[in-house]
């Protein structure tokens, strides 16, 4: 559980993971400042029920960051 505060391109190899998982988003107020909180479930076949795996927050500057990698990522995204 971690606020993200910077962004770099790894290049270790990496595969398509074979779990496919739900994903929450909620808003988080900290003083002035709004940070955008995803967090994800343990798969349905999780043997203890739907519980929190791990969660991100990322503050306006490091969304900005993720919209600029998502666009590069995938050409003709709006």
């Amino acid at each position: 559980m971690a606020v993200v505060g910077e962004f770099f391109a790894d290049t270790a190899n990496a595969r398509r993971h074979p779990t496919v998982v739900e994903c929450g988003w909620q808003l988080v107020a900290d003083g002035d400042e709004t940070l955008l909180q995803l967090s994800t479930y343990g798969s349905d076949q999780r043997a203890s029920g739907k519980k929190v795996s791990q969660t991100l927050q990322f503050d306006r500057e490091a969304l900005v960051a993720l919209i600029q990698i998502a666009r590069q990522s995938f050409p003709g995204l709006e």
